[in-house]
């Protein structure tokens, strides 16, 4: 079976008993993820990279213990976030710019960009450099649910056992950042006319993130359907929605060198070879 369809738990387990394709393999699956995670937390390249080795170090040493009790992706970005938050407590104030994100050249940027027709690919990295910022522009707490949910896709349960708060209050964040960031770009994705909806017109974009979440009842779900159909500017505004969910599912994967990699397995591999008890 190649490496790419075995179940993270058996490569896990493969990586505690010695096994280095295996972890080869989990290191290759999760570091571009995590390093996207950190590059969007932290908005720094560097400090991003440094987050990504300093999650792998840890795992290794908390692997032993590791049960499965959560997903493997779930204990990985809890670990992330703490890193993350120790850099930002450090920090005062966050870089103004965007470090590498300005930067993504098509190698780098398999989303949007490749896809399109060399006369769209202006527009299609406008916008997603628009995403960019309009993620960066939120605060960490709405952020950090947005990037979790909606960019790595994690469930809104894993969200909540990573950032330690109730569903509920994922739920809640998540439909405020959404919302938030669809209103920086909805003049990129859409002719949403410029007027405000009616006082008769329902937040829809709350709806929508809700029906999103299945906390929509069916009755409020055609309810909201035949208002959508009937309204225009509703229209446009749950489109341009389903465009930022869209946008965000395909988000750009940053390329981890080859060296950055290596570097992390004998790192890692150096901790899985230590005798229990040792610390450091």
């Amino acid at each position: 079976m190649p490496a790419s369809e075995v179940p993270d738990a058996a490569l896990v387990a493969s990586a505690r008993d010695g096994d280095s394709a295996a972890l080869t393999a989990l290191i290759a699956r999760y570091s571009p993820k995590i390093m996207r995670f950190g590059m969007k937390m932290c908005r720094d390249e560097e400090d991003a990279r440094e987050v990504m080795q300093d999650t792998w170090l840890a795992a290794a040493r908390g692997v032993r213990d590791f049960r499965g009790q959560s997903s493997l992706s779930t204990w990985l970005y809890s670990i992330a976030r703490s890193f993350c938050i120790k850099r930002r407590r450090r920090t005062v104030g966050e870089p103004e710019h965007l470090e590498a994100l300005d930067e993504l050249s098509e190698d780098r940027s398999p989303g949007l960009v490749a896809q399109q027709r060399p006369d769209d690919a202006a527009a299609a990295r406008e916008i997603e450099l628009a995403l960019e910022r309009a993620i960066l522009a939120l605060e960490p707490s709405y952020r950090e649910v947005l990037l979790l949910r909606d960019v790595e896709g994690l469930s809104a349960a894993e969200v909540a056992e990573v950032v330690g708060v109730s569903v509920d209050a994922v739920k809640s964040r998540l439909h405020r950042a959404r919302a938030a960031v669809r209103a920086r770009l909805a003049p990129l994705l859409s002719d949403e006319p410029r007027a405000l909806p009616e006082a008769t017109c329902p937040d829809v974009i709350e709806l929508l993130s809700r029906h999103v979440e299945d906390d929509v009842s069916p009755a409020l779900c055609r309810e909201m359907e035949a208002h959508v159909a009937s309204c225009a500017r509703c229209a446009a505004r749950c489109d341009s929605l389903r465009k930022v969910l869209s946008l965000c599912e395909v988000s750009p994967l940053p390329r981890v060198a080859p060296e950055v990699e290596a570097q992390i397995r004998a790192e890692v591999q150096r901790v899985l070879n230590e005798p229990r008890g040792v610390v450091r």
